[in-house]
């Protein structure tokens, strides 16, 4: 077994599968350690390398396109500390992580592994059930169903509408983004009624707007993984020329609504915003904003 233990996490390798461990010195993200171990087949590997720097290096490996639901979620989002692939090495344990490398390298040319993207998950994401607390609200998923309960920070909208339970059988995909200190993030919830318009993250009912703690709200990337590990693989969605989502994965061709679907989903979101309106719960002003929003997003 080849095996390289540093404050940052622990990688070993028996020949078949590359046991990632988060370490337990507090400058490990949280989001990695809540994660926890990641058990990688050598068939979802792509490549490996060592990259050396003066005082520190860096293991780091890429696994092959869609073999892991937590990096089709977050889409390459995920910031360079957290992202569970890359280990940091002390620079006098530099040659046991070319070792390390080296004996992964050999295995991919001894097994043949292929490069290509695969047609199926081949990690399978976080166990559920999992629930985060969120600046926005709390979202829980146990498998089949996501519910998202609003906080006293979220909008009025939000709240107003009640706690927002989300069946598999109605999700398309899953859309993240973090927050930064520069713009704030969301998770949203893609259901075949809500594939045509998007209120802004704020506002929309089926996403959680991210504005708070970038290392607690970064959890959230752990209800998206998990979800996306049980919705239908990428490699079954059209190819080009098929719908696209606003961050430009594609949606499959049925989820998208057809033109009466359209009309009976804008007539229900105003009627909603009507009651929200005459209970007083949204101010004149509000409703005409967000009455705007719909009508542009059909």
């Amino acid at each position: 077994m080849a095996e390289i233990i540093q404050r940052d996490g622990t990688w070993a390798f028996d020949g078949t599968t590359v046991r990632i461990t988060p370490g337990l010195h507090r400058s490990v993200p949280l989001f990695r350690q809540t994660y926890g171990e990641i058990a990688v087949p050598l068939e979802a590997v792509a490549s490996v390398a060592f990259e050396p720097e003066r005082r520190r290096g860096r293991l780091r490996m890429r696994l092959r396109e869609g073999a892991d639901p937590l990096l089709q979620a977050t889409g390459g989002r995920l910031p360079d500390a957290a992202d569970p692939y890359r280990l940091t090495v002390d620079i006098d344990r530099a040659g046991v992580a070319e070792y390390l490398a080296e004996e992964i390298r050999q295995a991919l040319l001894l097994d043949r592994i292929p490069k290509e993207a695969t047609r199926t998950y081949l990690l399978p994401g976080p166990p559920v059930p999992v629930s985060v607390r969120s600046s926005d609200g709390t979202v829980s998923f146990d498998g089949t169903q996501v519910r998202i309960d609003w906080s006293e920070t979220s909008d009025r909208v939000k709240r107003a509408t009640g706690p927002r339970v989300i069946t598999m059988g109605d999700l398309v995909q899953v859309a993240w983004l973090p927050n930064t200190s520069h713009e704030d993030g969301f998770l949203r919830f893609v259901t075949r009624e809500t594939a045509s318009a998007e209120l802004p993250p704020e506002k929309d009912p089926y996403a959680l707007d991210l504005w708070g703690s970038a290392r607690r709200d970064l959890l959230t990337a752990l209800v998206a993984t998990a979800v996306t590990a049980r919705l239908p693989h990428p490699s079954t969605r059209p190819g080009p020329g098929g719908p696209e989502a606003r961050d430009g994965r594609r949606r499959p061709a049925a989820a998208v609504p057809g033109p009466a679907d359209h009309h009976d989903v804008l007539l229900r979101r105003l009627r909603e915003l009507g009651e929200l309106h005459r209970d007083g719960v949204l101010t004149d002003e509000e409703f005409a904003r967000t009455k705007a929003v719909v009508l542009r997003g059909f």
